[in-house]
């Protein structure tokens, strides 16, 4: 998997904005290396980051510092995807493949439990991950994820359609333009989402089948972006629900997809350490979860 200097770039860029102190963490696993960005105190309870498509793990420079001052923040950048993690040894095919690397990143890194937090694609991973292995995280948090609580609308697989098949960075950037419209979304991860997109050719996330997320058992809080292309956030919100009736269910509703996590971050950080920090997160109602 190669890209241009232009991505690596922009992808130091990124990592440059994040606090003090960061450190960079090549975890060694069956699938191959994965890149890990650290911050936190080092004896703090672990919160794992996993980005969405095509983001990469620096894409939480907004959030690091807010999520690092209590809690060890782990954020990936997930095999398979753009970035620095190389992929090595066995393939990385289904959704047990992918579960069995987060088993060998998460003993690498001599983490036994961990908070977990997903964004997109992230969200579904980390929720498939929740269900697989609940005894080793603590809570789980997901922002706009996909193919957890509902499926893709039809509109935004059509408008996604040419940049998957043909996927140049014009037409990338032109793609995120317009899904980020009206809201603050960082410009730097923008031009690194183009690069990734059209630089990483071979990029193969595995995709799998929607969770049953009626089997969770740890404490879950989700947030929505109201005005997400992806799906419809009303309705997301009502199955997430009833699937998980003791969840936080929040809707951002200036917020698009693409938007999370760079935009209006300290919305996001607010809710999540807040979350985090709550002995019994279920017997609270959150704002637009109804």
């Amino acid at each position: 998997m190669s890209s241009s200097p232009e991505f690596f770039a922009a992808y130091d860029a990124l990592l440059a904005r994040w606090p003090t102190g960061t450190t960079e963490i090549d975890v060694p696993t069956p699938y191959g290396a994965t890149r890990v960005h650290a911050y936190g105190p080092a004896g703090a309870t672990p919160v794992l980051l996993l980005h969405g498509g095509g983001s990469t793990g620096a894409v939480w420079f907004a959030n690091a510092s807010a999520l690092g001052a209590h809690h060890r923040v782990l954020a990936v950048d997930i095999l398979g995807d753009a970035g620095r993690s190389v992929p090595g040894g066995r393939p990385l095919r289904t959704t047990t493949d992918l579960m069995a690397w987060l088993d060998a990143l998460l003993d690498g890194l001599g983490v036994s439990r961990t908070h977990l937090l997903g964004h997109s694609y992230g969200g579904w991973m980390a929720l498939t991950y929740a269900l697989h292995a609940p005894e080793r995280v603590d809570r789980l948090v997901l922002l706009d994820p996909t193919q957890c609580f509902a499926n893709f609308r039809p509109g935004f697989l059509l408008r996604s359609l040419p940049l998957l098949l043909r996927p140049t960075r014009a037409r990338a950037a032109a793609y995120l333009d317009r899904e980020t419209a009206g809201t603050h979304t960082d410009p730097g991860w923008k031009r690194l989402y183009a690069l990734a997109v059209s630089g990483f050719a071979n990029r193969k996330p595995v995709i799998g089948r929607r969770p049953d997320p009626t089997a969770l058992s740890v404490p879950l809080l989700v947030l929505l972006a109201g005005r997400s292309d992806a799906h419809d956030a009303a309705k997301v919100a009502v199955r997430a629900r009833r699937a998980v009736p003791a969840a936080r269910i929040d809707i951002l509703p200036d917020l698009t997809h693409f938007a999370m996590p760079t935009a209006a971050p300290e919305q996001t950080n607010r809710r999540i350490t807040d979350f985090l920090a709550y002995d019994n997160p279920g017997t609270q109602t959150a704002p637009g979860a109804d």
